[in-house]
């Protein structure tokens, strides 16, 4: 139940961005639910494979180089889905990092306190 409520508010996050910002577009709320899908794919299987052959690029500029992963997975999304558009790579940047400081946002609504 927790991960569709999680894919709910990270489609939310996507729509609100694309509503933010002028080169990122979702046509509809259903694409918005398609490409936050699509996103947990890519973070689950592509982005691993990425970060272990990135490594040493990785090391070299101390982490920054997992900012151009995100946007490299941003516009996979764009390829993989029709109705939903990032023009760019520097949109692309932008918008995992909004979408990544949104969504930690709005899962902070999902923890429970555990001091019960």
């Amino acid at each position: 139940m927790k991960f569709i409520l999680r894919l709910l508010l990270s489609a939310l996050a996507v729509v609100i961005l694309s509503k933010m910002l002028p080169n990122v577009e979702v046509d509809t709320y259903a694409t918005a639910i398609i490409v936050a899908i699509a996103l947990s794919l890519l973070n689950f299987i592509v982005r691993p494979i990425l970060v272990i052959l990135t490594l040493p690029v990785t090391i070299v500029t101390f982490g920054l180089f997992l900012l151009v992963i995100n946007a490299a997975i941003i516009l996979l999304a764009n390829k993989l889905i029709d109705g939903f558009t990032v023009n760019g790579f520097w949109w692309a940047l932008l918008f995992s990092l909004l979408l990544s400081f949104l969504q930690s946002i709005l899962f902070s609504l999902l923890k429970e306190d555990k001091k019960k």
